[in-house]
């Protein structure tokens, strides 16, 4: 195997190199270890080091790669315009669809392993409180709370994220029903207080400005 760490500029040789980690995680999941994704990139531990300053490094580098990806399509998800029952579910089922298409990445960003293992800790911590920010400019933007708006907004986009996370977690493990039932009982859970708030209004040529992870907008998580 030729080594994936020489030619091409520094940030081509990293991608490569993370691409080999996706490979290794892929197989191994949370056991993925910094010697094997070093052999499957044909090069030493040292020099992978090198390009990733220690395994923190390149634990943060392949956490921000997946869950880039991840934060966006909960964006869209919030953005579209359907009623409200729907774009729960949408929401929900944006989550679930992600984790269950890459089981094995899922699981190593929220279970690593101890000794040669990547790290301590969920490099997933980051991601889900840009998810939970979120959540409640939806909240916020969308739904007439009234007095209590901000508060109930803060603490329904924290509390939502952290269900989702711990249900889709035992969902994933134990397979108990089809991702379509699993959306339905989790937006059954939530359809309470949320279901039975007014609609918030919204101006004429303001609605994409106030769209949640707009930065023009207000309330924008950036």
């Amino acid at each position: 195997m030729t080594g994936s760490g020489s030619g091409g500029t520094t940030e081509e040789r990293r991608q490569r190199l993370l691409d080999a980690a996706d490979r290794v995680i892929r197989r191994d999941g949370p056991g993925a270890s910094m010697n094997a994704i070093a052999a499957e990139a044909g090069i030493t531990k040292p020099i992978l080091y090198r390009h990733f300053t220690d395994k923190h490094g390149l634990y943060q580098a392949l956490a921000e790669r997946h869950t880039a990806g991840l934060l966006a399509s909960v964006r869209a998800a919030l953005a579209r315009p359907l009623e409200r029952r729907d774009l729960v579910e949408g929401v929900l089922d944006t989550y679930l669809a992600a984790i269950e298409a890459r089981p094995q990445v899922y699981r190593f960003l929220t279970h690593p392993e101890a000794g040669d293992g990547l790290g301590p800790g969920s490099p997933l911590a980051p991601a889900l409180q840009k998810i939970a920010d979120e959540i409640a400019a939806a909240v916020r933007h969308q739904v007439d709370l009234g007095a209590e708006a901000d508060l109930l907004a803060e603490t329904w986009g924290r509390g939502i994220t952290g269900m989702v996370l711990a249900a889709g977690d035992w969902w994933l493990e134990q397979r108990p029903c089809s991702r379509e039932e699993m959306v339905r009982a989790l937006a059954d859970l939530l359809w309470g207080r949320l279901a039975a708030a007014g609609q918030r209004p919204v101006a004429a040529g303001t609605a994409e400005s106030a769209a949640p992870g707009n930065p023009a907008g207000p309330g924008s998580a950036d």
